[in-house]
């Protein structure tokens, strides 16, 4: 009966490994729990960081003095008004005790007069004040903010190609690591320098994850459309990180502490890092197929536009993460669930964007989804600084968010596909292009957000990466048709028993 039951347990281990259905699940989660680590600092750094500086007046304290000492300036002035006014008095002396009450009253009325002066001159110095060191901060939050990016930048070219020696799911493991560890950095990290080696340690976990995760999958699912539908799957679950992190982190910092939202990350990571062990087995496995050059694909034109509309669609939001929370305490004064809750839209249509433009890009044509995406994004950016309140910001942040998934849900894909035609089907190069596309967007956006905005302002800041979008766009017609090699294609076509591809998978199907 043990040994029946222990046949039946690794029988159905056994087909849930070989399962590409559980391999997207475990893909997605990773890339979920990557992502709510990436944002859920977002909502607690600007705060925190302030804090460390002004231990005796916190951000929260200073917004709240703020409104507490313009609201009664007027309510006192009004009450000393009405306490000295003159009173009539009947007597011997009464015009002389008149002139002596409105000579004090007079002078009384001047006193609260100057009074509420300097109480509403020091109220405008102490917003100027902090005005100036909000604005200064926006650098500093910008810089770790990218750390993380250019890490990851400096990492994928070294992932991708150790991926076609050793296979995707070692480093895939490799990655859970490094984010675990890095988690629990965020949790106890009470200083700049400790927080920013955890933003940055994040980075190559990420690279790791990112890079064998979209190559296992452009792997799993040879057939063009599958792949694209596969990829939009994983893809919402990133979006569904980005979505959740900003009102998570921003929640749990305001009504918990700053270590919380850390240690909850670091469990479910742990879940998926056993998740991982059980499943993939992580082990070495050799490529039979030739990998196509690094060189080879990074001068490949089409693959180039492809992973420069990821790039471009990115950057706006990237800007965003460290200057909007700042913006809107300095021009709203919003709390620090308001700074997570604003990019709730934008996360929530990238989800939405993402499964829906998964399979409708392959049928509409994914070129023609980005040039759509990216003229979306680039008004979306334009109508951002216009907003007066927190419910101002919902509509666009909204259309940001649902064109990003349109031009990453087409443009993913789009990389796999240029692969097949043009060079060798093995991907975790052309993915590691695509994720440092992704990076660069990251990288370049907050580290140099805080800089324009401190030079042109937050306004022009968006104006000019819209009008980046608009010029882009058009470049996505040359993707509408790219020619395949000849002379690769029917090497391929030639190799098709030692890879899974296409033609092999249809022709097996069909017997």
């Amino acid at each position: 009966m043990k040994r029946l039951m222990g046949g039946q347990w690794s029988g159905w281990l056994q087909r849930c490994r070989e399962s590409r259905g559980l391999v997207l699940v475990i893909v997605a989660i990773a890339l979920l729990l990557d992502n709510m680590l990436l944002t859920t600092v977002v909502p607690i750094i600007p705060g925190f960081i302030y804090d460390m500086k002004h231990p005796n007046a916190t951000l929260s304290e200073h917004l709240e003095m703020a409104v507490e000492k313009t609201t009664p300036i007027m309510n006192t002035t009004t009450t000393t008004m009405a306490t000295t006014t003159p009173k009539c008095s009947c007597g011997l002396n009464a015009s002389n005790n008149s002139q002596l009450e409105f000579l004090t009253s007079a002078g009384t009325t001047m006193k609260s007069i100057e009074t509420s002066t300097m109480n509403a001159t020091s109220v405008r110095s102490a917003k100027e004040t902090r005005h100036k060191e909000l604005l200064q901060e926006t650098v500093a939050v910008g810089m770790m903010f990218a750390s993380k990016a250019f890490v990851q930048l400096l990492a994928n070219p070294i992932v991708g190609p150790l991926t076609h020696k050793i296979g995707y799911s070692v480093p895939m493991f490799t990655g859970f690591i490094i984010m675990f560890i890095s988690t629990l950095i965020f949790a106890f990290g009470r200083s700049y320098g400790v927080l920013f080696l955890a933003r940055a340690l994040q980075g190559i976990g990420s690279s790791c994850s990112s890079v064998s995760g979209m190559g296992m999958l452009a792997e799993r699912y040879p057939d063009d459309k599958e792949r694209g539908n596969a990829m939009g799957i994983a893809l919402g679950g990133l979006a569904l990180g980005v979505l959740i992190g900003p009102p998570f982190g921003g929640f749990m910092y305001q009504f918990v502490g700053k270590s919380a939202p850390f240690l909850i990350l670091s469990a479910l990571a742990l879940g998926d890092g056993l998740l991982q062990l059980l499943m993939l087995q992580p082990s070495i496995v050799y490529t039979e197929a030739e990998p196509p050059s690094l060189k080879a694909l990074i001068t490949d034109p089409y693959i180039v536009i492809a992973a420069g509309a990821i790039t471009f669609a990115n950057m706006g939001i990237a800007m965003l993460e460290p200057s909007l929370p700042i913006w809107m305490i300095d021009t709203m004064g919003a709390s620090k669930w308001e700074q997570g809750a604003t990019f709730l839209p934008a996360s929530l249509s990238y989800l939405i964007g993402t499964n829906l433009f998964g399979p409708l890009g392959h049928r509409m044509g994914r070129w023609l989804a980005s040039l759509i995406g990216l003229v979306v994004i680039g008004l979306c950016l334009i109508c951002i600084p216009f907003a007066r309140n927190i419910n101002h910001l919902i509509l666009p942040n909204a259309g940001l968010g649902f064109a990003i998934g349109m031009v990453d849900s087409s443009m993913m894909p789009e990389l796999g596909y240029l692969v097949d035609i043009r060079h060798t089907a093995v991907y975790g190069s052309v993915y590691a292009i695509g994720d440092v596309a992704f990076c660069l967007g990251y990288a370049i956006g907050p580290a140099v957000s805080g800089t324009l905005v401190n030079s042109i302002g937050f306004e022009w800041m968006l104006f000019g990466i819209a009008l980046l979008n608009f010029l882009y766009a058009p470049l996505m017609y040359i993707l509408r048709a790219p020619p395949t090699k000849e002379e690769k294609k029917s090497l391929i076509i030639g190799e098709k028993s030692s890879v899974r591809y296409v033609t092999y998978q249809n022709e097996e199907e069909e017997q």
